[in-house]
């Protein structure tokens, strides 16, 4: 393996969400804030929501591992679950084991909530990719809020998923839950190159690397372009390219090398594809296009407008754009495409609509419009 290569003590670039190897960018700090402040206020439920692979898990774990011993943790990573299952899981999770029926367990977890709230700890429930849990089981969720003394919510729930489950508490039938949502907060991408640089050093750095400069400027403008920011996508295609270095023996990650992985996982940046065409031919000639113009401005050739001064004044400016314009017809003889090629100020569609009006060049021999 490149390990030794590139004198490392471990992998840098595991997909596994290992908490040593978090990286704090600012959405992170606000959603460590936001989790700090809902479980120790109290606050009932808190929504965490980051596009796949921006680090949600990695976040959970880093807390959990942080939190005082005398905080109860339950913490659900597979949500699809009926709600028999749910229970059970929960059951589980809470050490709560006379029960048969769903009475007897929300009984017995009552229990156990009041008993620790009124000795000052915290109880919490984390449920981790709850975009994928059902609508019955989120309206479960939303009952166990019901768990509360007159001054604090006994139980603090903490569901963290992709974007969708924002869109998911939209539902009308889940309202009731949205409405219990104390905080929210999102976790994003690392928004730019000098970020994604500094994380991959991160992990290398924590890595055991003496070196951290391993990726080259290029490479790393290339991996942001490739992944958009997203860790997940840059830990797999940095942990890739070392692989491709250490079996050429390059010391340093060129941009071709990870130009070399990326088109391997089909993770390209997409360019738009620039059609060349030649700039269309004009049907008027300048001085026709200069009178086209003029009376749709509402000048008469004596430089005074139709009683509309302000529309005059307003384009006088262009009078010698006209230049500027082309009117060129489309596949279809009947229609007229309109090119805009003033610099400053440019006309509108309502504008030449006038001038054409006006001109008689919209209507046909019979006065009909075309």
């Amino acid at each position: 393996m490149y390990i030794e290569f590139y004198g490392l003590k471990e992998l840098p670039f595991a997909l596994t969400p290992d908490p040593r190897y978090i990286y704090f960018t600012p959405s992170h700090t606000e959603v460590m804030a936001n989790l700090h402040y809902g479980i120790e206020s109290g606050k009932g439920l808190i929504v965490v929501t980051g596009e796949v692979g921006t680090g949600k898990t990695t976040m959970l774990r880093w807390v959990m591992q942080r939190l005082d011993r005398t905080v109860m943790v339950a913490y659900i990573f597979n949500p699809r679950l009926s709600v028999t299952d749910f229970y059970q899981h929960l059951a589980t999770l809470f050490g709560i084991q006379n029960w048969e029926t769903k009475s007897d367990l929300l009984i017995e977890l009552g229990k156990v909530l009041d008993s620790r709230h009124s000795r000052g700890l915290r109880t919490v429930l984390i449920v981790d990719e709850a975009h994928g849990l059902s609508p019955t089981v989120l309206e479960e969720i939303r009952l166990l809020c019901n768990y509360e003394s007159d001054t604090a919510k006994q139980l603090q729930i903490v569901l963290t998923g992709q974007p969708e489950l924002r869109e998911i508490l939209n539902y009308p039938e889940l309202r009731q839950l949205k409405q219990r949502v104390a905080l929210r907060c999102e976790i994003k991408a690392l928004p730019n190159v000098e970020e994604t640089a500094q994380y991959i050093q991160s992990r290398l750095k924590i890595a055991g690397a003496a070196n951290p400069d391993i990726f080259s400027p290029g490479a790393i403008d290339y991996i942001f372009r490739c992944t958009a920011g997203i860790p997940r996508a840059i830990n797999n295609l940095c942990d890739n390219a070392l692989l491709n270095g250490f079996s050429s023996s390059a010391s340093i990650i060129s941009r071709a090398m990870i130009q070399e992985v990326a088109e391997t996982f089909d993770i390209l940046p997409r360019i738009a594809k620039v059609e060349e065409r030649e700039a269309p031919a004009r049907i008027f000639p300048a001085a026709s296009r200069a009178e086209l113009w003029s009376m749709g401005n509402g000048d008469n050739g004596n430089g005074n407008g139709n009683g509309n001064g302000s529309a005059h004044s307003s384009y006088s400016s262009h009078e010698s754009a006209a230049e500027e314009f082309s009117l060129i017809s489309s596949e279809n003889d009947s229609d007229i495409v309109v090119n805009e090629y003033i610099r400053s100020e440019p006309a509108t569609i309502e504008e030449l609509g006038a001038a054409f009006s006006r001109s008689g060049l919209g209507r046909g021999n019979n006065g009909q419009n075309l």
